[in-house]
């Protein structure tokens, strides 16, 4: 598994160029064609994926966000639903999605907290046109962070996400089902004929406030020790580029 660029500059401290390069690579084959984006999940900024330079440069970008009907998706989403073009609210299992309309979909931030998370990537996947690429970013169930995200109490969870995030409504909750991990992402696009063109893992944690970073880290460390590594500490988020195939029944190795 290799590691996301995590960028030192500016620029790419808001851009990931782990998810934005392959973005600008769809949008150059169809070159003067508009590019649709679903982003499921309203934490992760859409400076991420490179949106407004795709813009700059002249390429026309549609941008839809889809969450779950809670009340903390609903503050964050009204708080930033002039950056989209759409937005959907509701029940992932069951909020009306179009099928096979998007030739992008976000999903960042969202499995972990959710339930049913094979069945939201499913209806994800039927958004995304054959060719299509889901770009994922998730917490790990299998990583220290993950645990201690689970563990900690919602009080400690709060405290730690008001300093970590100032003026974002959360923490939102932990589930992190059995299916939100390496081993469980590959498994379903196994089974779904999907095909993983890249993977990554990074850590995400804030520098600031530096007591409250050191803390954590100094957590973590401690639950992969005693876990006997069970837990990893090297990161907390896994990242993949994954592609719809055009046909599908195909698999590719």
């Amino acid at each position: 598994m290799t590691t996301a660029d995590r960028g030192t500059p500016s620029a790419q401290r808001t851009t990931n160029r782990f998810f934005a390069d392959p973005l600008r690579d769809y949008a150059l084959q169809g070159l003067g064609k508009q590019v649709s984006v679903l982003q499921a999940g309203c934490l992760a900024p859409l400076r991420e994926l490179g949106v407004g330079q795709l813009a700059e440069d002249g390429f026309e970008i549609s941008v839809t966000a889809v969450d779950a009907d809670h009340p903390l998706a609903k503050q964050v989403l009204q708080d930033t639903g002039s950056a989209y073009d759409d937005v959907i609210v509701g029940d992932l299992r069951t909020v009306p999605i179009p099928q096979r309309k998007y030739d992008i979909v976000y999903c960042a931030l969202l499995l972990e907290r959710v339930e049913h998370v094979e069945l939201v990537l499913d209806r994800l996947v039927g958004a995304l046109k054959p060719g299509g690429l889901l770009l994922l970013r998730t917490g790990d169930r299998r990583s220290a962070a993950g645990l201690l995200d689970r563990l900690l109490p919602k009080p400690a969870r709060k405290a730690i996400w008001s300093r970590q995030h100032p003026g974002v409504p959360g923490p939102f909750p932990a589930v992190y089902e059995k299916a939100v991990c390496d081993e469980g992402i590959a498994t379903y696009t196994l089974m779904r004929g999907l095909v993983i063109a890249a993977r990554g893992a990074r850590r995400s944690l804030p520098e600031r406030p530096a007591r409250l970073s050191s803390s954590v880290r100094i957590t973590c460390a401690a639950i992969s020790r005693l876990s006997r590594g069970r837990f990893e500490d090297g990161h907390d988020e896994l990242l993949y580029v994954i592609r719809k195939p055009q046909d599908r029944f195909a698999r590719v190795v």
